[in-house]
C-alpha cells in the first residue's frame, strides 16, 4: 500500500511517501529548487520520493493532501467580509493565487502526476496531530498542535491511541499564538514565516519589560491557555501587514527596518513575547494533561519549533515524556496526511514499542554515493583525498581540535529545518572565538545568533541539565552549573557575547542555555564515531553543529550545492562523503565558476 502525502501553496512545501505504514522518503521542495521556504507544488520532492521507492505515480494507491482548500478559502472570504471595507484589500491580493492554484489541488495532482486514483484531504491540524503522534514511540499519548492558522483552527489537542486519533478541542482564527509571535517577528524587523527563530535567539539579550503590556493590552489569556487577541492592534485580517499604527503607538515606535542595528528596545521586545509564548505553551500543556489524563505528550505545528518553550513543557508540566515532530511546520503535515490515511482511514494496526520512534532520525531525503561524488569531483578537476571510514573519524576530529571549520556532507539529507549530522557545519564548541567566526565568516548572519551542540547521548547529562534524548534539536536545556564560567553581570545587550560563559562557550547562549541535539550510534554511525573520537582525545563529547548553508539559502542538497557553499565561505575543509577537500587546494578552482553549471551523471 503506497501513500503519497503532499503539502504546498503556503510555505515549506513537501512530499512524503509511506509504504505499508513505513516512512520511505520525505523531503522539502526548497532543497531541490534552492528557493528557501518554497511554497510551490512539490514536483521535485514527489519525483524523489517515487524514485526512492522505485515506483511511478500510477502505482500509488492514495494521494493525501494536508488541508481542505475550500474551507480555508471560506475563512479568507468570511474574514474579508467581516473586516470590510479594509479587509477587501487583502482578499483581492490573495485571489489570483486561489484562482490559479489553491482551489484546484485535485486537478493539479491528477495532471502533474498522471494519477487517476483516490485523493484524500485531511484537516490541517489533524495532519499536524498525525505527524506528531503516529511516528512517536508512544502507543497512547496526548497531542498538542499550535501554529499560525490552518483552515480555521490555530491550535488543537486530543488523544492518540493505537491507530486512532481524536481531536478534543480547537482554538480558532484569528486568535493564534503563531500569528502573535509572527507579529512580533515582523515588528522586530525579521521576515514572517522564516525569522521567528531569530526572535527566539534574540530574546536572552533582553529583559521582559513589555510582558505586562502584552498581557494587558494584546491578549486576554485564561488559565487553560486559551486566549483572545485584541484585534485592534493587528493588521493580518485586514491589511498586508502583521501590525498597525495602534501597535506602534503602544510600543512607542515603528517596526524596526530590516538589516538596521538592533537596539536594546527590540531585544527587550523579543524577551517579552518569548516569555508570554512560553507561559501560554505551558498553560496549554497543563490543561491538556488535566483533560486527557495522559502522561505522554506529542507536539507539532510551527510553534513546536520554539525549543525554549518545549524545554519548559518538559521540565515544568505534569507530562513525564514528550516527543516533538522534527518537521513541525507545514512540511511535516505532508507526512501526517499520509500516515492518517494508513492508520485512521484504512484502520491498519499500529504497535509502538515505547522507546524508538518511526522517524528514522529524520534522515529521509536524498543521498549521494561515493561513486557519484567522485565522478563529480573528477569531472570538475577538484582536488581531494579519499579517506577510509576509520580515517574520517580520526582526521575530522583532529581538524576540529585544530580550530578548523568543516562542512560535513554524509548520507540522506534531513527532513525538517534542523541539520542533524547529515548536512552540517561543525567545529570545536570549546573555542570561544568559534561563534563569531561561524556567524560572520561562514554563515554571513547576525552576530547574536547562537549555535547548537551535538552531544553523545550517553554523555548529555554530564554537560546539560537534561536526562533524556533530544535527537531532533528541539529542546533547550541549561549547561550544567559546574561547566559554567562566571560571566560579567555588568554586560548588557550584545555586549554579553564578549563573556566566556562555559567550558563550551561556542554553544552556550548568554542565558547559559543550549539547543541540544543528542546522537546515538544506531541513528548516525559515522557522525557518532567522529564525535566519540573527538571526546576520547579532548574529554569533551560536544561539538558545534549548524546547518550547512549560508543565510537566505536552504540546506545544501547535492555535492554541487555543498562545494559551492564551501567555496563561497571561509570554511577550512569539506568532508564530502569519503572525500576530504582542503580549502588551501582550491583557491584557483574557486576563480573558475564554470563547474556551477548543472551536473548530472548519465
Amino acid at each position: 500500500m503506497k501513500i503519497l502525502g503532499i503539502s504546498c501553496f503556503y510555505h515549506d512545501s513537501a512530499a512524503c511517501l509511506v509504504v505499508d505504514g513505513e516512512i520511505i522518503a520525505a523531503a522539502q521542495e526548497e532543497r531541490f529548487t534552492r528557493k528557501k521556504h518554497d511554497a510551490g507544488f512539490p514536483a521535485c520532492a514527489i519525483d524523489y520520493c517515487l524514485k526512492e521507492a522505485g515506483i511511478s505515480a500510477k502505482e500509488l494507491d492514495f494521494v493525501a493532501f494536508y488541508d481542505k482548500p475550500f474551507i480555508k478559502f471560506e475563512r479568507i472570504l468570511e474574514t474579508a467580509l467581516t473586516y470590510a471595507p479594509s479587509g477587501i484589500t487583502q482578499f483581492i491580493a490573495a485571489i489570483p493565487a486561489w484562482l490559479k492554484q489553491k482551489l484546484w489541488v485535485t486537478e493539479i495532482i491528477r495532471k502533474d502526476l498522471s494519477f487517476d486514483g483516490k485523493i484524500l484531504f485531511s484537516e490541517h491540524h489533524e495532519a499536524h496531530a498525525a505527524s506528531a503522534f503516529y511516528p512517536s514511540p508512544f502507543q497512547e499519548a496526548a497531542f498538542l498542535t499550535i501554529d499560525g492558522v490552518g483552515e480555521w483552527e490555530t491550535a488543537s489537542f486530543g488523544v492518540g491511541k493505537g491507530n486512532n486519533l481524536d481531536i478534543h478541542q480547537y482554538l480558532r482564527f484569528p486568535h493564534s499564538l503563531g500569528l502573535l509571535y509572527s507579529a512580533f517577528t515582523y515588528y522586530a524587523g525579521f521576515r514572517v514565516n522564516s525569522g521567528e527563530y531569530k526572535l527566539m535567539g534574540l530574546a536572552p539579550y533582553g529583559r521582559p519589560l513589555y510582558k505586562d503590556i502584552i498581557l494587558k493590552e494584546l491578549i486576554d489569556l485564561k488559565d487553560d491557555g486559551s486566549f483572545k487577541l485584541n484585534m485592534k492592534y493587528f493588521g493580518f485580517c485586514n491589511s498586508l501587514r502583521m501590525t498597525n499604527s495602534r501597535f506602534n503607538r503602544l510600543f512607542d515606535s515603528s517596526p524596526r527596518k530590516p538589516e538596521t542595528k538592533i537596539t536594546q528596545k527590540f531585544m527587550d521586545i523579543a524577551a517579552s513575547i518569548q516569555e508570554v509564548t512560553e507561559e501560554i505553551m505551558l498553560k496549554m500543556a497543563v490543561h491538556v494533561h488535566k483533560i486527557t489524563g495522559q502522561d505522554k505528550l506529542c507536539l507539532a505545528g510551527g510553534v513546536a519549533l520554539n525549543c525554549v518553550g518545549n524545554g519548559h513543557i518538559l521540565r515544568e508540566s505534569p507530562f513525564k515524556d514528550i516527543w516533538i515532530q522534527p518537521a513541525s511546520g507545514d512540511a511535516g503535515a505532508a507526512l501526517g496526511a499520509a500516515l492518517l490515511v494508513w492508520y485512521k482511514y484504512l484502520g491498519n494496526q499500529r504497535n509502538a514499542d515505547g522507546l524508538n520512534d518511526a522517524q528514522k532520525a529524520s534522515l529521509l531525503g536524498p543521498s549521494y554515493s561515493d561513486d557519484y561524488i567522485e565522478s563529480f569531483l573528477n569531472k570538475q578537476d577538484i582536488p581531494y583525498r579519499r579517506l577510509s571510514y576509520n580515517d574520517i573519524a580520526k582526521e575530522v576530529s583532529d581538524l576540529i581540535i585544530d580550530g578548523k571549520v568543516i562542512g560535513w556532507f554524509q548520507g540522506r539529507i534531513e527532513f525538517g529545518p534542523r541539520a542533524l549530522g547529515a548536512r552540517s557545519i561543525i567545529g570545536d564548541a570549546r573555542n570561544p572565538q568559534m561563534q563569531s567566526k561561524m556567524n560572520l565568516k561562514i554563515k554571513y548572519r547576525e552576530s547574536f545568533r547562537p549555535f547548537a551542540p551535538t552531544v553523545l547521548r550517553d554523555k548529555v547529562s554530564e554537560w546539560f541539565v537534561l536526562d533524556k534524548a533530544s535527537p531532533y534539536m528541539l529542546l533547550v536545556a541549561a549547561v550544567r552549573p559546574e561547566k559554567r564560567s562566571k560571566a560579567s553581570e555588568n554586560l548588557s545587550g550584545l555586549d554579553k557575547l564578549k563573556a566566556t560563559r562555559s567550558l563550551i562557550p561556542a554553544v552556550t547562549h548568554v542565558d547559559y542555555s543550549s539547543r541540544v541535539q543528542t546522537v546515538k550510534r544506531e541513528e548516525n554511525p559515522l557522525y557518532y564515531d567522529m564525535i566519540q573520537v573527538f571526546s576520547q582525545k579532548t574529554g569533551c563529547p560536544v561539538i558545534i553543529n549548524t546547518s550547512f548553508n549560508v543565510r537566505g539559502e536552504p540546506l545544501v542538497l547535492t555535492p554541487k550545492d555543498a562545494y559551492r557553499c564551501f567555496m563561497r565561505t571561509e570554511m577550512d575543509y569539506l568532508m564530502l562523503g569519503s572525500f576530504l577537500l582542503n580549502k588551501k587546494d582550491h583557491t584557483s578552482v574557486g576563480k573558475d565558476l564554470s563547474w556551477q553549471k548543472e551536473f548530472e551523471l548519465d
